[in-house]
């Protein structure tokens, strides 16, 4: 019985053509047929062109060679073609659960959309124009786009619980987030590497770098080695150079300090300035956000990432419960 539906939808097409006057007979060009047969719809090769135009405009413009630029096209169209299949499967899952939009939503959603890009209606209408859209197909797609909302809410989101534990789990797995940030109480060491020194001269200055470090590990005061060795501009300070965010440091002395104690010191650092040696004075965190200030922030976005697995999940099945067939 399907199969005669769907023959009876593909005889029915009226293919378009046109005639030209050009010669003294008239001669006819195929201008649509049918790409896609989604259950009972159809798609058509004009409305696939049209969703692909702007994408195909942008990639000629690029001046790709024939060979990429035909490749991204077939890309597009694939993609496009999916898309297509996609919004005919969810427009027939609105028809069948009877989700219905009225002229009042449309007509707030226009508004929302005219106060947050402060459009008059005369600003709107002549956006419209430069994107060759009427106010009706303007309508026509707020709706649409209205009503694929709603069934993502009836088949998706009312069925979506975010549990306290999980935005608890959440909450705790993030501390980078949520839990503050480190700041480290560092000195340093700091000898210079004269410039066109050579390998050797250079390798003079690490070991010196290394017998300082390895004095420190024995329970030498690195401030009383700063003060004596460092060539810094904290040398009478002990080398002190302050309080810093971790974020704010160099990757390089970063990593060096990932994973230390205060009273520990990193590995010798071959710096632009000259070798350096980095010791953790104290480690303090500023106070994290609590739990309470950011549950709603939490929610939403857990929310968020289990719809969009979720709506995947439910079009996956619904296209393998569906009659789709692609024609090349």
């Amino acid at each position: 019985m399907k199969r005669n539906l769907y023959l009876s939808v593909l005889i029915g097409i009226l293919i378009l053509v046109f005639t030209t006057t050009a010669t003294a007979s008239a001669a006819a060009e195929v201008l649509d047929r049918i790409v896609a047969v989604v259950n009972e719809d159809i798609i058509l090769l004009s409305e696939l062109k049209a969703r692909m135009e702007p994408y195909t405009q942008r990639i000629r413009q690029q001046g790709f060679d024939t060979d990429k630029e035909r490749k991204m096209l077939f890309n597009v169209r694939e993609e496009m073609l999916n898309r297509l299949v996609d919004e005919k499967l969810t427009d027939q899952e609105i028809t069948r659960n009877d989700i219905q939009v009225d002229e009042a939503e449309v007509d707030s959603t226009i508004e929302r959309i005219k106060a947050a890009n402060s459009f008059t209606d005369e600003d709107l209408r002549r956006f419209l124009t430069q994107e060759q859209m009427t106010m009706e197909q303007y309508r026509e797609k707020i709706k649409e786009q209205a009503l694929r909302t709603r069934l993502v809410n009836y088949q998706v989101k009312s069925k979506i619980v975010v549990t306290e534990e999980e935005i608890r789990s959440y909450y705790d797995s993030h501390p980078e987030v949520y839990g503050g940030k480190r700041h480290y109480q560092l000195r340093n060491i700091l000898m210079r590497v004269p410039d066109f020194s050579t390998e050797a001269e250079k390798q003079a200055v690490r070991e010196q770098m290394q017998q300082l470090r390895h004095r420190v590990e024995t329970g030498e005061s690195f401030a009383d080695l700063a003060r004596q060795f460092s060539q810094g501009p904290a040398a009478a300070d002990g080398g002190n150079i302050g309080e810093f965010a971790k974020e704010t440091l160099s990757p390089q002395i970063q990593s060096a300090l990932d994973g230390l104690e205060p009273g520990q010191a990193t590995a010798v650092l071959d710096t632009d300035l000259g070798f350096q040696l980095f010791f953790v004075e104290a480690i303090n965190r500023t106070e994290g956000k609590p739990l309470e200030s950011v549950r709603e922030e939490i929610h939403q976005k857990l929310f968020t990432e289990v719809v969009d697995k979720k709506f995947l999940s439910w079009l996956e099945s619904l296209r393998s419960q569906s009659h789709i067939k692609i024609i090349n």
